[in-house]
């Protein structure tokens, strides 16, 4: 028999009463975990989970992994509570396929509305109004070619697409922000409505602002647009200022 103690447990909301937010991420990721906690408001769970695969960033090595995204997706928050769970790759995601992605996770995840890096980007580009677009990514040209057809299959008119032809995740981890705004504005033209750098891997967030002012236009970028994505499908209306007009406008 166990003794009364005099008193009952006090329940709250905890430390994440506004949201809990889940991200599956590739082993050999490095950037997203810190974006996210720096742009994601307190209040809001940030919890992620990974998925294997090799340090090599191809067609075949990024369809490989869709077969993995349930049971990680599983690992977070077992308990039902999880609001909103995205999978952190954006050329993962449109090599496996949105439809794909959100089955998967959501086989993980039930009770989680779903997302992922491709889907937050299209979202952010069509709330900025951005029609015209040059994309900049690290990627080889098998994905880049890739992109560039989902995004016009989207309705997207892709101008430009430039890659840095890098295979390497580790090597996408180390590309310099100051090269990332280089290659925003060799992209650039004028017919251009927005510019898009794609993949989580780049440290595009710290030069969005910088982008934005030395070309006039909207610059959208992987990272920044998850954080805005599943904040607004978690409800939350938080405007954040330093990181492009998407998150402090829309």
């Amino acid at each position: 028999m166990t003794e009364k103690t005099g008193f009952e447990a006090r329940l709250d909301g905890g430390r994440h009463d506004r949201a809990k937010t889940g991200f599956v991420l590739l082993a050999t990721e490095q950037t997203i975990e810190d974006d996210m906690f720096t742009l994601l408001p307190k209040g809001v769970g940030i919890h992620f989970t990974r998925v294997p695969n090799p340090d090599s960033i191809t067609r075949e090595s990024l369809d490989d992994i869709a077969s993995s995204l349930a049971d990680a997706a599983a690992r977070i928050l077992p308990d039902g509570s999880l609001d909103v769970i995205c999978y952190g790759c954006t050329s993962g995601s449109l090599v496996v396929g949105e439809k794909k992605v959100f089955a998967e996770l959501t086989r993980g995840a039930p009770n989680a509305k779903t997302t992922s890096m491709i889907t937050a980007v299209i979202r952010g580009l069509r709330a900025v109004g951005a029609k015209r677009i040059v994309i900049g990514t690290p990627y080889l040209d098998e994905i880049n070619v890739m992109e560039k057809s989902y995004l016009e299959n989207e309705g997207f008119d892709v101008l430009a697409i430039h890659g840095l032809q890098l295979e390497k995740d580790s090597d996408m981890v180390r590309v310099t922000p100051e090269s990332i705004v280089q290659m925003a504005l060799f992209l650039d033209r004028p017919d251009a409505d927005a510019i898009l750098i794609s993949c989580g891997a780049l440290r595009s967030i710290e030069v969005i602002k910088e982008i934005e002012q030395r070309t006039g236009k909207p610059v959208i970028t992987s990272n920044q647009a998850v954080a805005w994505d599943v904040m607004r499908l978690a409800g939350l209306p938080d405007r954040i200022d330093g990181y492009g007009r998407l998150l402090s406008l829309y």
